[in-house]
């Protein structure tokens, strides 16, 4: 997945200066972003300070930690076991 060229603080503090009366193309004309991007980015990142962004950010990654434990449980805690298993018998 592609990097972002700004962090959530970053991102937060443009969405202030719009919610400060800055146009949305002022702004994405300013920071050199689209329209699209700009509209997307508060529709996430609305009404939240930067602290709420560090939150969700903690919160997305243990989701997708959980998701590669669920889409694999059983091969993974089978698989030990099966392992363990075979070198305990060749002794």
């Amino acid at each position: 997945m592609k990097r972002s060229r700004f962090s959530e603080e970053q991102i937060i503090g443009i969405l202030k200066e719009h919610q400060a009366g800055a146009t949305a193309a002022d702004l994405c004309r300013k920071h050199g972003v689209s329209d699209a991007t700009f509209y997307k980015w508060r529709s996430k990142y609305g009404g939240m300070e930067a602290s709420d962004a560090k939150k969700l950010k903690a919160l997305e990654a243990e989701n997708a930690k959980l998701k590669k434990l669920l889409a694999n449980p059983h091969t993974q805690s089978f698989g030990y076991s099966r392992r363990k298993s075979r070198c305990s018998s060749r002794i």
